[in-house]
């Protein structure tokens, strides 16, 4: 295993972090406590120290604190795990699920806290009128919280102005050579790491999309360029030729997925792909970007939008809507939006035709129009019912 140093604390890091978001589960939708023990004990002893999770992952936190502790493999390993801010009404809620956190993770402190799911800086504002800036000096103060950061689905804006708004000792971001200046993106990497601060990628392969939904033909164009190299170790690798990138979190639920991680993991390193391997990531997105409706490059130049809507996300969840599959348009919608917060929005229905974006877009697109086919497509009647009882199932 390959290590990558947090430059705030010191900490050696593993490049491949185990993600618990995805345990097995059974038919009654419960964790598979027996796959997920073995998984996690062969990543431990494969040197994977990083493991993530969040309070609204379903029995996950519980799951990887019942192992940790009839293992005890505490001290062997980085707990991440996330506040779910939107949950937070009160002070005192900050101090009840934090609590609640420890408790189902065996544990009396946390390596690395997150802000789950921090968007826009309303959300950060919102919980600053709450008090959290004191409450997370009081749990650093006690050792309770050993480091920091959140976690991102946005505008790109909006995660420039979050670097900004508070000293973080880490932060998380979706990305992906798919998805290479789509939220946080290439930018957003570079600014934090400027800035010292660890980055942790997760949705390395695009809800598993680039491991096992490519298109055919860009599947066969990775083939030939190794046959050796699987498309999901083209994916991971992309990652960590960066050396801006610390710790690629994969949700592995088998001893297979881990296998074949933990061998690209080995060979991890800044600058290891050569320039044909490199020169093969255009070719792919190409590919992927033929059967995309909307030519958007996420160069973010129609950004910020003055009523707030996410024009390049929306963008991306709609083609990849297309282009991956609707679960994939959905769930990247959903987050890039704020659709899964009540109280913030930045889709479609915002726009009120100003025309500022378009008058900015170097690919000529005619944005508010576009956008109404997003809504269409990306809110169907079904859409909100479904985010509420997400919403409710969640808490």
């Amino acid at each position: 295993m390959q290590y990558r140093i947090d430059a705030k604390s010191g900490n050696r890091l593993s490049v491949l972090g185990f993600g618990c978001m995805r345990f097995s589960r059974g038919l009654n939708l419960k964790i598979d406590m027996e796959k997920a023990e073995k998984v996690v004990l062969s990543a431990i002893e494969n040197g994977v120290n990083y493991f993530d999770t969040a309070y609204v992952y379903g029995g996950s936190e519980a799951a990887l604190g019942e192992i940790i502790h009839r293992n005890a493999v505490r001290e062997k390993i980085y707990i991440a795990t996330k506040l779910p801010h939107q949950q937070c009404k009160s002070y005192a809620d900050f101090d009840r699920i934090f609590s609640e956190q420890c408790e189902r993770l065996h544990t009396d402190y946390i390596d690395y806290y997150l802000i789950h799911n921090l968007s826009a800086m309303a959300g950060w504002n919102a919980l600053v009128k709450l008090g959290i800036e004191g409450w997370i000096a009081e749990k650093k103060s006690s050792g309770q919280i050993r480091r920091i950061g959140f976690s991102f689905h946005g505008a790109h804006n909006e995660f420039m102005a979050l670097l900004n708004a508070y000293p973080w000792e880490f932060c998380q971001i979706q990305y992906n050579y798919m998805n290479e200046n789509y939220q946080a993106g290439r930018a957003g990497l570079l600014k934090a790491h400027e800035m010292g601060l660890p980055v942790i990628v997760m949705e390395p392969l695009l809800g598993g999309k680039l491991a096992t939904g490519l298109p055919k033909k860009a599947a066969a164009l990775l083939k030939d360029a190794d046959s050796e190299l699987t498309p999901s170790g083209w994916a991971m690798r992309w990652l960590w030729d960066q050396p801006e990138v610390t710790v690629v979190l994969s949700g592995m639920n088998s001893e297979e997925q881990l296998r074949e991680n933990v061998k690209t993991a080995e060979h991890a390193a800044p600058n290891m792909l050569t320039d044909n391997q490199a020169a093969i990531y255009p070719q792919v997105v190409s590919i992927f970007r033929e059967s995309y409706k909307v030519p958007c490059t996420g160069c973010n130049y129609c950004m910020p939008c003055p009523h707030q809507v996410n024009i390049p996300g929306c963008f991306a969840a709609y083609n990849t809507s297309y282009a991956v599959g609707l679960i994939a348009g959905f769930t990247l919608y959903a987050t890039s939006t704020g659709s899964i917060h009540p109280d913030e929005n930045f889709g479609p229905e915002s726009c009120v035709k100003c025309g500022q974006c378009e008058k900015k877009c170097p690919q000529h697109i005619p944005i508010m129009k576009s956008l109404e086919d997003v809504h269409r497509r990306m809110e169907p009647f079904w859409f909100k019912l479904a985010l509420k009882l997400f919403d409710k199932l969640s808490r």
